[in-house]
């Protein structure tokens, strides 16, 4: 099998239980992939999947229609916001 180059050789060092190893030598056998491809090929997609999860907002349609009505007619400044403006220090 052919061996993929790395452009940068750092190691990570897991401790499993020998269940857990076979079944992962199990799948990367199925696969006909080497154990560390098949492993950092599915935790790399894992770990995209929960980064993604965690940094995009879904709104449902209703609050969709409402931000972008309140991007388009912004409501007035309360006094609350008016006061944080002008305690703002000036720029020069």
């Amino acid at each position: 099998m052919p061996q993929i180059p790395v452009k940068s050789n750092q190691r990570l060092s897991l401790r499993i239980a020998s269940e857990e190893k076979s079944l992962l030598m199990r799948a990367s056998s199925l696969q006909n992939t080497p154990m560390t491809e098949f492993v950092t090929r599915t935790a790399v997609s894992a770990a995209r999947q929960v980064i993604e999860q965690h940094e995009r907002i879904e709104l449902s349609e209703r609050d969709s229609l409402l931000l972008l009505n309140m991007l388009e007619e912004p409501p007035a400044p309360n006094a609350k916001l008016m006061a944080a403006a002008f305690a703002l220090p000036k720029r020069s």
